[in-house]
C-alpha cells in the first residue's frame, strides 16, 4: 500500500509542477493569440489544440520521437546540460504539460478576449505602462476564466496515462503515477489497492470540477 500512495504524492508533484507551466506559458500564449493579430495565428491556435483530439499514446510517441536518445532535442539536452526526460518524472511533468495545455490555453484566450478593451485603453490615458496594464486592468479581469482551465488541467494531469507511460514509464517510486499505479493494481489483482485510488482520485477530480463549476457560472453572471 505504501508504494501506492507514493504513487499518489507522485501525480501531485507532477501535477502541481504541470500547473505551475501551464500558468506561465499557456496564460502568455493565450494572451498572444487573444490580443495579437500575426500570420499563422489560428494554424498555431490549432496545433496548439491537437492534443485535445489526437490519442495520448499517439502524443507519447511524438514525444519519445523527440525528447529520446536519438531525437534531436533529447540528443541536445543530453549534450548541452547532461540531462534525460526519457524515465523521469520531469517527463511525466513534459507528457502531462503537452497533453492539458489546451485546457489553460483555450480558456485563457476566452477570457482575455471578454476583457473590455476600454478599461485597457483608459489605464493607457493615464500613463500606465504595458506590462502594468497587464497585472493590473486584464490578468485581474481575466483571472476567472483563466483559473478554471487551470484546474481542470491539475485535473487532467492528476490522471494522465497514455502519453506518461510511454514518456516515464512504471517505476515504482519513480515514476509510478496514479492512473498507472491503478492499471498495474488491476493487472496484478490488487483490487483493494486500485478501488482506494480509484475512490481518492475520484473524490479529488469531483471536488476540481465543482469549483471550476462554480468559477465559470460567477464568470458568467458577472
Amino acid at each position: 500500500m505504501n508504494v501506492a500512495w507514493l504513487a499518489l504524492l507522485l501525480s501531485l508533484k507532477v501535477a502541481l509542477w504541470t500547473m505551475l507551466i501551464n500558468l506561465i506559458l499557456g496564460v502568455a500564449i493565450g494572451y498572444l493569440i487573444a490580443r495579437k493579430n500575426f500570420l499563422g495565428r489560428e494554424l498555431l491556435d490549432t496545433i496548439l489544440t491537437l492534443p485535445m483530439v489526437l490519442p495520448p499514446t499517439v502524443l507519447g510517441y511524438y514525444l519519445l520521437v523527440l525528447l529520446g536518445s536519438n531525437g534531436w532535442l533529447g540528443q541536445l539536452l543530453k549534450n548541452t546540460l547532461g540531462i534525460s526526460l526519457i524515465f523521469t518524472w520531469q517527463g511525466a511533468v513534459v507528457a502531462a504539460v503537452v497533453v492539458t495545455f489546451p485546457l489553460v490555453v483555450k480558456p485563457a484566450r476566452a477570457a482575455f478576449e471578454s476583457v473590455d478593451k476600454a478599461y485597457e485603453q483608459a489605464a493607457r490615458v493615464l500613463g500606465i505602462g504595458e506590462l502594468a496594464i497587464f497585472f493590473r486592468v486584464t490578468l485581474p479581469l481575466a483571472w476567472k476564466g483563466i483559473l478554471a482551465g487551470l484546474l481542470l488541467a491539475f485535473a487532467r494531469a492528476l490522471g494522465e496515462f497514455g502519453a506518461t507511460l510511454m514518456v516515464a514509464g512504471s517505476i515504482p517510486s519513480k515514476t509510478q503515477t496514479i492512473s498507472i499505479a491503478i492499471y498495474d493494481a488491476v493487472q496484478a489483482g490488487q483490487d483493494s489497492i486500485a478501488n482506494t485510488l480509484v475512490i481518492i482520485i475520484s473524490l479529488v477530480c469531483i471536488v476540481i470540477l465543482l469549483a471550476t463549476k462554480k468559477l465559470t457560472t460567477s464568470t458568467v453572471e458577472r
